[in-house]
């Protein structure tokens, strides 16, 4: 059962970012996503203003590096109270568990803590030929995700092609977070492994992630409309 729809607010700064919100009526606050692009542009504060407006936010930073490092910077991140922050699984278990000890606060609440498998963006041939593994993709996305899970995070960030298995493997509470949600009639762009909301809804994905195909498109809030709809019609029985 589909969870919610994530909007990417791939903006290069605030004032777009908070143009495009404003196209939503004063009611409908959809969850949103503050990827690299926009949190480089305008640091914390931007995720602030958006909080402020009653938005949950997935602050989409995919850190990567040694144990102590991750650590010290989820323990920052922490501070800005976002719904869902992330890492690479690539950085390994040790990792993983040290992001999760920097990000639980004194009293022991956290945001919920997800690690990204392999990019959607990621085809079997760049796997293979420019990142040397060979395991084939769906046996290396439920590794990365068993590892996570192992670990203690919440769930993951695959394809929506890997999220039943990733559920079958690492259990039904485990997220499963897809980027590469795309309307039938829409373009791909530079997403390799794809799927349709109605698609993804019937795959068991718990939260869809659409930049593009909503925030680029003539009617946005009602592309955002849509696509909670086709979710919510392929995930009923």
């Amino acid at each position: 059962m589909v969870k919610d729809v994530i909007i990417a607010l791939d903006f290069p700064g605030r004032e777009e970012t908070l143009a495009f919100l404003d196209r939503f009526p004063a009611g409908e606050k959809p969850f949103v996503k503050v990827g690299m692009e926009l949190y480089y542009a305008e640091g914390p504060s931007v995720v602030r203003e958006i909080q402020a407006r009653g938005h949950k936010i997935f602050l989409d930073l995919k850190l990567h590096d040694i144990p102590n490092t991750v650590k010290r910077a989820m323990s920052v991140l922490s501070r800005l109270d976002v719904d869902l922050v992330n890492l690479h699984a690539a950085g390994g278990s040790e990792m993983m568990r040290a992001a999760l000890e920097g990000l639980t606060r004194p009293d022991g609440t956290r945001p919920l803590l997800i690690a990204v498998t392999q990019l959607t963006s990621t085809g079997p041939d760049m796997l293979k030929k420019e990142l040397l593994i060979d395991t084939p993709m769906g046996e290396t996305v439920l590794s990365y995700a068993e590892n996570a899970a192992a670990s203690g995070l919440d769930g993951v960030v695959c394809s929506p092609l890997e999220a039943a298995l990733v559920k079958e493997r690492c259990g039904g509470d485990f997220l499963t977070i897809t980027p590469g949600i795309r309307f039938a009639d829409g373009e791909l762009g530079d997403q390799k492994r794809v799927m349709t909301p109605a698609r993804a809804g019937q795959a068991g994905c718990d939260y869809l992630v659409m930049g593009r195909p909503i925030t680029q498109a003539e009617d946005p809030v009602d592309a955002y409309r849509r696509a909670v709809q086709e979710a919510k019609d392929g995930s009923r029985p």
